[in-house]
């Protein structure tokens, strides 16, 4: 199967290809999907090793509850306990899934969970409303609503509150983008860093059209842009035009945000939204490290996380990452 003219496949990700299954409408029973994705997630339980957390209710204003899990390493404690060595900084983590899928577990959020080891840092994984049920601007609305209440509890959670960074993969770039725009709009929060992993930042990506051969071209391309105008259709309210907070590609403006990371798959239809939105935010004065990972596809490493070149791409956004919350060391 022939990808579009000028794409190639890595090599290493070529046995991969043929395993994928036939592509399908994540979208067409909402119900259906994620609990087939809660089912995926609590047969493989994530490794804790090293890591505690507690989940915390973030009040709305209309009464609800956002739920967040709050992932802390051990041996460091937050104000109530024995503090070692210092506050540690803190990554508001936000999950992919279009908008409507992919939360994780209470206290198995992996990446959470790997990134509180890695960097380390307290991690907050962030349990932000779902579309379609809750369109647009619920879900992000609850993301910076989580940055609100991180920077203001920081003392009390041992967070050294001018080391705070977004992140998240996909929906959760995009959604990580948008709470940069929103902290800098609002004079929230301020931001260290802000890192976005093949991040849907803008909603024109559905107005492309499909390819004409779409049933012999191989299954991420087209999965994904099929997935993608799905994606919009679900998350923005009937009728409404997405602006800024939606989606990021869409400001005006990108002076001022905090240094950024954008990490692009070359097979993925979000890769040249993606490094629009890079390039702009360079022209704008803007700190950007870019990635692009050579013949990958969107969601590769989930397919395989055992590559040299998953491991490699997750090296260096976790490197990257680290070196923003610690200055004083050398990225990896």
């Amino acid at each position: 199967m022939p990808f579009p003219p000028g794409i190639t496949v890595h090599p290493e990700l070529a046995p991969y290809l043929e395993d994928l299954p036939p592509y399908s409408d994540p979208f067409r029973d909402i119900a259906a999907t994620r609990e087939r994705f809660r089912q995926l997630l609590a047969a493989t339980p994530a490794d804790r090793t090293g890591v505690r957390s507690r989940r915390y209710d973030i009040p709305r204003e209309d009464g609800s509850a956002l739920a967040v899990e709050v992932y802390r390493p051990d041996g460091a404690e937050d104000a109530e306990g024995s503090s070692r060595g210092g506050a540690l900084p803190a990554v508001l983590h936000f999950h992919g899934g279009g908008y409507a899928l992919g939360r994780p577990l209470p206290g198995q959020d992996k990446t959470a969970l790997d990134l509180c080891r890695a960097l380390p840092a307290v991690i907050v994984s962030v349990e932000y409303r779902l579309a379609p049920e809750h369109r647009y601007p619920a879900g992000v609305e609850d993301c910076y609503r989580a940055l609100e209440w991180i920077a203001a509890q920081a003392a009390g959670l041992g967070i050294d509150a001018g080391r705070i960074a977004v992140t998240g993969n996909s929906a959760g770039g995009g959604l990580s983008a948008a709470v940069a725009l929103m902290s800098r709009d609002r004079g929230g929060p301020a931001l260290a860093y802000q890192s976005m992993c093949v991040p849907d930042v803008d909603d024109r990506v559905a107005d492309e059209p499909l390819p004409a051969d779409a049933e012999d071209v191989p299954r991420p391309w087209v999965n994904s842009l099929r997935t993608m105008r799905r994606t919009w259709q679900h998350y923005l309210p009937q009728g409404t035009a997405a602006d800024a907070y939606a989606a990021a590609a869409r400001a005006e403006d990108l002076t001022g945000l905090p240094p950024a990371y954008v990490l692009v798959c070359d097979l993925d239809p979000l890769r040249d939204p993606g490094l629009a939105y890079a390039r702009r935010l360079m022209d704008a004065g803007v700190q950007v490290t870019v990635r692009n990972v050579p013949g990958a596809w969107h969601g590769f490493e989930l397919h395989a996380p055992r590559t040299r070149l998953a491991r490699e791409m997750t090296a260096h956004w976790t490197g990257h990452l680290r070196a923003a919350l610690y200055p004083c060391r050398a990225a990896d």
